[in-house]
């Protein structure tokens, strides 16, 4: 495959975070941080080395004190357009609030943002141009279907243990449905924290426990390459790794949309079929049927009793609306 001009490829810099986390819970406190309105998503197109267009997607990671990696995708964005394939990595820094330049040390294009807009230059002339886009997930806001059991819509309707809700009225990690439940559909909407200077597993860690023993893990994995301990967000934990990284931007509302189906056991206790999942990250599949090999990292032991849901808490502010659960 012939490499595009505009970008070339770079080994992904996620250089270690600066001592402290800074933390921002909404969006009104991340503008603060100049850094917040750079990070994100893009799309646009650039030229290869025939002067062929190609549509391009472009995601920003901000990585605390005015320093970002950049990822590129041929096609779109992962999920919407990517190839699944092609992938060029920039490293970028802030100059001043309202601008950053990317590089690329094998390449001799740079990437200048300004006001929401990047333009790839190769010296003096452009060879390519992103302007910033929100997605926004498909089952976002979704209403609760007809014999559905609401879980929280705002206020504490009786159904979770451990319920905090905060002034706005979003509820906080931590809560576990009072209710046991086998085969479900499982509608989630969340939101990750803004912490910049963060890594890995304290990067707005939660995690969505089906049964208490099957966790969908829930972190700010937005723009990274996934991590080969399966532990970033849409895996189930330690066991699978997403089909693909269809995370949004920290601060972006976010849906889970599960299909579970129980395990079996005979009489003798020994298990006859194993638990089945099909999971949705913002209107993406990031697992088809998959049949789950055992009880996943901290959950419980499988067995023929059915079990409640968890919203893990693991000490960072993760906020949860619109939940809603279809038993089968």
């Amino acid at each position: 495959m012939r490499p595009l001009l505009l970008l070339t490829t770079l080994a992904c810099v996620l250089h270690a975070a600066p001592k402290g986390q800074t933390t921002y819970v909404t969006p009104e406190a991340a503008a603060k941080d100049p850094d917040f309105a750079i990070q994100g998503e893009y799309l646009g197109e650039g030229t290869d080395g025939d002067d062929n267009e190609h549509k391009l997607g472009l995601q920003i990671v901000a990585l605390g004190n005015g320093a970002f990696g950049a990822t590129a995708f041929k096609g779109g964005l992962p999920g919407a357009g990517w190839d699944g394939d092609t992938q060029w990595k920039y490293t970028g820094k802030r100059q001043g609030d309202d601008k950053a330049v990317f590089t690329n040390d094998e390449s001799p294009i740079t990437l200048y943002y300004r006001d929401g807009e990047i333009i790839a230059a190769k010296g003096d002339r452009k060879v390519g141009q992103f302007r910033k886009t929100t997605r926004k997930s498909p089952t976002l806001d979704a209403a609760a279907p007809k014999g559905a059991k609401v879980l929280f819509a705002g206020k504490d309707n009786g159904t979770l243990n451990g319920l905090k809700i905060d002034d706005t009225g979003l509820m906080q990690e931590g809560a576990t449905t009072k209710d046991k439940f086998q085969s479900f559909k499982l509608h989630v909407e969340f939101q990750l924290p803004f912490k910049p200077t963060a890594r890995g597993q304290a990067r707005g860690n939660s995690g969505l426990y089906l049964q208490r023993r099957y966790e969908l893990q829930i972190l700010d994995s937005f723009g990274i390459e996934l991590n080969p301990g399966k532990n970033d967000c849409g895996c189930l934990y330690r066991q699978k790794f997403p089909d693909v990284n269809a995370c949004f931007p920290p601060l972006t509302w976010q849906t889970y949309d599960v299909e579970f189906t129980a395990a079996k056991f005979g009489p003798d206790g020994k298990r006859t079929a194993k638990a089945r999942v099909t999971a949705k990250l913002n209107g993406i599949t990031i697992h088809d049927d998959y049949a789950l090999l055992n009880k996943t990292g901290a959950g419980q032991k499988e067995g023929p009793a059915p079990g409640p849901i968890w919203f893990q808490n693991h000490s960072n502010p993760v906020r949860f609306r619109n939940i809603w659960i279809v038993e089968k």
